[in-house]
């Protein structure tokens, strides 16, 4: 199980506002490409974003399910990435006085990538997370008024 970690300059709630808009999707994950559809109910339990990774002319669509939301403190979510497999991401938001930490923690649950040894697997999603949670603090960040929280 890979866990990455990022102090942001912005609220819990700035944090929410990003991961609620499903269309901002593919801007903080690394690796999704595309939006095709995102639930009206998004980013309620149960509710699902259709998507697609990769790069053109490789692009798999796929989508991730809502498992627990609980704003502006938890998300967790199951991406699909067949034929990889599917994998279950959750993040943390804990208030700070000045902004907050998040918190990303993302492992293999079904498929191939269930299968690799959780130490080698945890080196390439450790490197993307580290992207992924600095694109969301550049869009949570952005969207704070002013910078204050």
């Amino acid at each position: 199980m890979s866990t990455n970690v990022r102090v942001m300059n912005c609220s819990p709630e700035d944090v929410f506002a990003v991961l609620a808009d499903g269309w901002l999707f593919p801007t903080w994950v690394v690796g999704a490409s595309r939006m095709r559809d995102v639930d009206a109910a998004w980013p309620q339990v149960g509710s699902k974003l259709q998507h697609s990774f990769g790069v053109w002319p490789a692009l798999i669509n796929d989508e991730t399910t809502v498992l627990e939301y609980d704003p502006p403190r938890r998300l967790v979510i199951q991406p699909k990435g067949w034929p990889i497999g599917e994998a279950r991401v959750t993040l943390e938001v804990k208030r700070r006085p000045k902004g907050c930490v998040v918190r990303i923690t993302e492992e293999a649950v079904e498929g191939p990538g269930s299968f690799v040894p959780k130490p080698v697997l945890d080196v390439p999603l450790f490197i993307r997370n580290v992207e992924t949670l600095r694109r969301l603090a550049y869009i949570a960040e952005g969207k704070s008024d002013n910078g204050e929280v």
